[in-house]
């Protein structure tokens, strides 16, 4: 199991959230070194998550079509 692997598992907004705390952390300035590098890296899984997370309800979102009769149905469906 990787040290990131619990990402997987959050909510787009869980992992927005997670992300704009470590992005918070590092503009402090506060952080030592490697703790520092360590939060990049999280934070650039988060990102890579949220993106995909993003990816996925425009996927859905462009799947969804307005019938004539204003009722809406999926592309693949008639």
């Amino acid at each position: 199991m990787t040290k990131n692997a619990d990402i997987a598992a959050m909510s787009f907004e869980d992992a927005l959230a997670a992300l704009e705390a470590i992005v918070r952390g590092l503009e402090s300035g506060q952080q030592k070194l490697e703790d520092a590098i360590a939060a990049y890296e999280r934070g650039a899984a988060l990102k890579a998550h949220c993106e995909e997370k993003l990816a996925q309800a425009e996927a859905r979102v462009q799947a969804i079509v307005a019938r004539a009769d204003g009722a809406l149905t999926l592309k693949n469906e008639d």
